[in-house]
């Protein structure tokens, strides 16, 4: 074991503040990882608050990690030293079960292991991003391609693969038209990939002041929400609705914008349920469903199709010592699109 430096909260009523943790010395599967960058999720702020329960503490977050490869362990076969490398939302899973062996990782049958507030098998914790290193077994460590902006690659591992995986479970592509609810971290990404899946892209805001950059971003049409009869003409207009937003909404003034045979899949998740009429389902076959992030094998060919299409987020650099303020920006959805922390801030 050795201590490294990180920002952790020790409840979901304090501050982030420095602090030391452990890592486990590489053993013969593991890949060491420098942390250079660490994104900053939404869900940082739901578990460092304890928003949604079961928080553990002391939590230092962070699922959204690139670095690059300083040892390896004797057995290790797909890094070397010096790669850049990457780490998302898991660490580990059972590997044996069903869906395991599909290679959806995230719906472990036994529970996977998280990067953060989670326990590794042997009951120890684990600790996130906002720290100088991490040692991560390397079926579970994702290669980043060198030709992107690697700031920018960091919200990949959460925002781009929880975008990606419905947009490719739903076979999104040319002939397709797609709306993105909420123009957000997630939306943001959203509309970039299903613009270079070739789909015909709608964003759906709360607000006018989205309407340029949804259409900087790959949208091709853009729908205020908020105005009297805003989905009027748009009815059975979308194969594919993502909807990102985590706010309480209406599900069923959406679901009529739906072809038959449509889905809106959600990967935001409102704190209260949301009133569906099941006729708007039943009369054109539509599905309202939702999705999670991606397994390790699906969350590398997102990191591929990005660096074949040059997408990386859209983000603003941060210090590690600024990470409260940024948590309160991101409660008054005040950055465009991602926080992401510059680790080096960290070591000085």
């Amino acid at each position: 074991m050795y201590s490294v430096p990180a920002y952790a909260t020790p409840a979901a009523d304090a501050a982030l503040a420095p602090h030391t943790i452990t890592r486990r010395n590489p053993g013969p599967h593991d890949v060491q990882i420098e942390i250079l960058y660490s994104g900053v999720c939404h869900s940082d702020i739901h578990q460092a608050r304890n928003e949604w329960g079961g928080s553990m503490y002391p939590m230092v977050p962070g699922h959204e990690i690139v670095g690059r490869v300083i040892a390896i362990g004797d057995h290790v076969k797909n890094f070397k030293v010096g790669e850049l490398a990457g780490v998302g939302c898991l660490v580990d899973s059972c590997r044996t079960c069903e869906q395991c062996q599909a290679g959806d990782e995230q719906f472990c049958e036994t529970g996977s292991v998280g990067t953060y507030n989670s326990k590794e098998y042997n009951g120890e914790p684990t600790y996130g991003g906002y720290s100088t290193q991490i040692v991560v077994d390397e079926n579970f460590v994702l290669h980043v391609s060198e030709k992107l902006d690697l700031k920018a690659v960091a919200p990949l591992l959460c925002a781009g693969i929880t975008t990606y995986s419905p947009l490719r479970h739903w076979k999104v592509g040319a002939g397709q038209r797609v709306a993105v609810v909420g123009l957000g971290g997630l939306g943001h990404m959203g509309v970039k990939l299903a613009a270079a899946m070739g789909a015909e892209v709608t964003v759906i805001s709360t607000s006018d002041s989205k309407e340029a950059d949804a259409k900087r971003l790959g949208a091709t049409h853009f729908i205020n929400s908020k105005k009297p009869d805003a989905y009027k003409g748009w009815e059975k207009s979308f194969h594919l609705i993502l909807n990102t937003v985590s706010a309480p909404h209406s599900y069923d003034s959406l679901l009529p914008l739906l072809k038959t045979n449509g889905t809106m899949t959600l990967v935001g998740a409102p704190p209260t349920p949301s009133e569906v009429v099941g006729f708007n389902l039943i009369m054109q076959r539509r599905m309202l469903a939702g999705s999670l992030i991606g397994g390790i094998k699906e969350t590398q060919e997102m990191l591929d199709f990005c660096a074949e299409h040059n997408i990386v987020s859209d983000v603003e650099i941060i210090n590690m010592n600024q990470i409260n303020e940024a948590y309160e920006r991101m409660m008054k959805s005040d950055v465009k699109y991602r926080f992401v922390i510059d680790m080096a801030s960290l070591k000085g």
